[in-house]
């Protein structure tokens, strides 16, 4: 099994579409949660870049994270979408390194925050602390503790205010 610091990761490209449609139905409950990235995809809030894959030495694409387009309040903002590694590969270190590798690529383009709707017990490693600390929140009840915000910039402070999801997430 291999440790995180051994995956590749990189930019999706249109050829690994599939591969990331497979990972995504097998991670997700049902074929409409999966269609999520696929939705993402074709939607304004898509931004080119913030798509990360890991592979394996073999180049075969075994985890993905995706950043979007989202808003707190009127401040532009990046919200981490699916997060999602092949059944065999889970708590290999494949769907971190995706994820570090996208918020590596976020903080290089200029973007300052990130949210994230997840476990609380998976995200906190990568820096993230509750939204509801920051002043940011949501128009439907989740748990405190699922709700998260990452600065990428300690110069800018995270903005408050009420998350705007992109359309494709249905809230």
């Amino acid at each position: 099994m291999r440790t995180r610091n051994q995956w590749i990761t990189r930019a999706e490209t249109g050829a690994d579409i599939p591969a990331i449609r497979e990972i995504v139905l097998a991670a997700f409950d049902t074929p409409s949660e999966a269609g999520l990235v696929d939705a993402l995809r074709a939607d304004s809030s898509w931004i080119d870049g913030l798509s990360l894959v890991s592979t394996d030495e073999h180049g075969t694409v075994v985890g993905h994270a995706l950043l979007t387009r989202c808003h707190i309040g009127d401040v532009p903002a990046l919200c981490l979408a699916p997060v999602a590694v092949r059944p065999e590969y889970q708590r290999s270190g494949a769907g971190s390194a995706a994820v570090r590798a996208a918020l590596a690529a976020a903080g290089a383009m200029g973007e300052h925050c990130v949210t994230v709707l997840g476990h609380p017990a998976y995200y906190p490693r990568f820096g993230f602390t509750r939204a509801s600390l920051h002043g940011i929140g949501v128009t439907f009840d989740v748990p405190a503790e699922a709700l998260m915000a990452l600065g990428l910039d300690p110069d800018r402070p995270l903005p408050a205010g009420t998350i705007r999801y992109a359309a494709p997430f249905g809230v």
